[in-house]
């Protein structure tokens, strides 16, 4: 059931304002299972028990991404998207954001916690994507602000991975044939050395600036030391949880306003941040679910042990009570700040920088260089000493231990030496990836978490 852009951009608003979002969402999740059932053998098999008609997710069974990864074939509903092709088409990072089999949007997962995955994108799910994210950005700065950000010339600096096909630089990827967008929003690499990222965005002057939290808190030193000279007019950390006073201390240093999301690279409207601190869901075309250990429900005011998370636009590659891994808390009253759509606050994600003395890098910039190496499946690097990582690393079956191996040293060597860290010493470890208490990876471990 596709939406037209005109409801697509109203939608949010109302809702926001009051609207009844159950009797938005209950139809959607109806018509997308039902789109599964019928198109996905994978779906068809998981609901074969259900009733003919299921409008609320939380009597589907869970998935996750191990499961979803192993039946990738058949969990597509077009059957031309297979594992082999989607694989193929990412391990060329000149094909970032070209699209895939002629139509659709393939990005690859650079989280914290878990194992690698390819995702697929159709035109409705980008389009909810683009038309939630204009009316994210309008109701953050209203009619003024966004008039400020057109008189500073509408460019936007985007820090992130640019080394693949992750969401958000294959996204910036795919706008290059317009050629406004081309001109206005600006990709920087998070592997670039500091001195040079902060020239490189003096010389841009973003009215936008937007990247991983941990990176833009650096960034928010360097303005305080006088050497960053931009003042934009919104700053969105992204990926990444960082306390309240960092988020002040942002908005002090930068004279901006702060804003953040929560989501992932399957659900990436999931939810839309707010002045009071808490991330309110897009209940329109997103479910999520906080849970415990047995998918019960966890009361609203209690940490859950999960998250399941639906998204309700993409119909390539329905994702249906999804297990995300990250602990959610429910606010148990209506927020302050006036959004009546649920709210949470994330647990996990924290940025942990790893310190090299005077030199500290983002946990993100690290991963990135390591999920963009084909055959690795799962990893956990580790600060180990002031000038010591210890990499936990398991390939895939059919990939050469030792040559994936080898393609990360060489990308964490380069990426240390950019950054005057060439005497920092890479161990690769006997050992697999070892799991924390709650079942789950992660991925970086910077030193103070290790000793």
């Amino acid at each position: 059931m596709k939406t037209s852009l005109p409801r697509l951009l109203r939608e949010p608003h109302r809702l926001r304002h009051g609207g009844d979002w159950r009797a938005v969402q209950r139809p959607r999740v109806a018509e997308l299972v039902a789109h599964a059932r019928a198109h996905s053998p994978y779906y068809r098999e998981l609901y074969a028990g259900l009733p003919s008609t299921v409008d609320t997710t939380e009597t589907l069974p869970v998935t996750d991404k191990k499961a979803l990864m192993a039946r990738y074939d058949d969990w597509a509903t077009d059957r031309a998207v297979t594992l082999t092709a989607a694989r193929a088409f990412v391990a060329d990072p000149a094909l970032s954001g070209e699209k895939f089999l002629g139509e659709y949007l393939a990005v690859t997962t650079s989280g914290t916690t878990g194992t690698p995955a390819v995702f697929v994108k159709d035109a409705h799910d980008i389009a909810v994507n683009s038309a939630l994210s204009a009316a994210m950005m309008t109701s953050w700065l209203g009619a003024g602000g966004i008039a400020r950000i057109v008189a500073a010339g509408g460019r936007m600096a985007v820090v992130a991975a640019t080394n693949g096909h992750f969401l958000v630089s294959a996204g910036i990827a795919r706008m290059r044939g317009n050629r406004l967008a081309r001109k206005a929003i600006r990709p920087f690499s998070v592997h670039t050395p500091l001195a040079e990222l902060t020239d490189g965005l003096n010389d841009f002057r973003p009215a936008v600036l937007i990247g991983y939290g941990s990176v833009l808190g650096m960034l928010a030193g360097e303005r305080e030391a006088g050497r960053l000279r931009i003042s934009p007019v919104l700053v969105e950390p992204a990926g990444e949880t960082l306390g309240r006073g960092e988020y002040e201390r942002m908005a002090r240093v930068f004279g901006a306003k702060v804003r953040d999301t929560y989501g992932s690279s399957e659900c990436p409207f999931l939810t839309e941040g707010c002045a009071e601190g808490w991330y309110h869901v897009n209940a329109g075309w997103a479910v999520l679910e906080p849970v415990e250990a047995d998918h019960s429900p966890t009361p609203a005011g209690r940490p859950s042990h999960t998250v399941l998370v639906s998204n309700l636009a993409n119909r390539v590659q329905p994702i249906l009570r999804y297990d995300l891994g990250d602990s959610v808390l429910q606010r148990p009253d209506r927020c302050p700040c006036g959004n009546p759509l649920p709210a949470y606050r994330v647990r996990g994600r924290v940025a942990n920088m790893l310190r090299f003395g005077d030199v500290a890098l983002p946990p993100l910039a690290l991963g990135t260089v390591i999920d963009g190496v084909a055959g690795v499946e799962l990893y956990q690097l580790v600060q180990t000493g002031p000038a010591e990582l210890r990499l936990r690393l398991r390939t895939t079956p059919a990939a050469s231990a030792d040559a994936v191996w080898k393609a990360v040293d060489d990308g964490i060597t380069a990426l240390l030496a950019g950054h005057g860290l060439g005497h920092v010493r890479l161990e690769r470890a006997e050992e697999p990836p070892r799991q924390a208490p709650g079942g789950k990876y992660r991925t970086i471990i910077p030193l103070e978490e290790n000793a």
